[in-house]
C-alpha cells in the first residue's frame, strides 16, 4: 500500500470523526489533500448556520493530511502545533470542501495553507497551519 492509500484508508475507513461527520478525504493530482462534507444538518448551530468548528475541523484535516502526503516517511508523527482560521462567509444548507497547500515544507515543521468552499465555489473559510513532526510517536 502506498503512503497515499494509507492516509486515505486511515481517515475514510478509520477515523471515528470522518464517519460521525460524513467526510471523505481524496488528493489531487500534486498530492494537496481535499476534504469533502455533504451536508448534514446535524452539524448546523442554533440559527442553522453550519457550526464554525466544522470550518476548523475540515481545514485542519486538510492541512494535516497535505502535510502528511508530502512527507518521505511515516517515522513520525504530525502534529498541528498552530492554525489561524479566518471565517469568510457563513454556509447555509451545502456541502463543503476544504483543500491543502504546502507553503513551505521543513523537515521538522511545515506551513499549509487552507480553503475552503460551499457547493457554489464560494470561498467561505481560510487558513494557515503549522504542523509538526513528533519523531517519538509514529504513524
Amino acid at each position: 500500500m502506498s503512503d497515499i492509500n494509507k492516509l486515505l484508508d486511515m481517515f475514510n475507513n478509520k477515523a471515528p470523526i470522518a464517519q460521525l461527520f460524513g467526510m471523505k478525504l481524496s488528493f489531487d493530482e500534486n498530492n494537496n489533500a481535499k476534504v469533502h462534507l455533504p451536508y448534514n444538518p446535524n452539524l448546523d448551530h442554533a440559527l442553522g448556520l453550519v457550526h464554525g468548528g466544522i470550518y476548523a475541523t475540515m481545514l485542519d484535516n486538510a492541512g494535516w493530511f497535505t502535510v502528511a502526503a508530502h512527507s518521505e516517511t511515516n517515522n513520525f508523527w504530525i502534529a498541528t502545533s498552530e492554525m489561524s482560521i479566518h471565517f469568510l462567509l457563513p454556509a447555509k444548507q451545502t456541502s463543503l470542501l476544504a483543500t491543502g497547500k504546502i507553503i513551505k515544507y521543513g523537515k521538522r515543521q511545515s506551513i499549509a495553507e487552507m480553503s475552503l468552499f460551499d457547493g457554489n465555489d464560494n470561498l467561505v473559510g481560510h487558513s494557515t497551519g503549522t504542523f509538526i513532526q513528533l519523531s517519538n510517536v509514529s504513524m
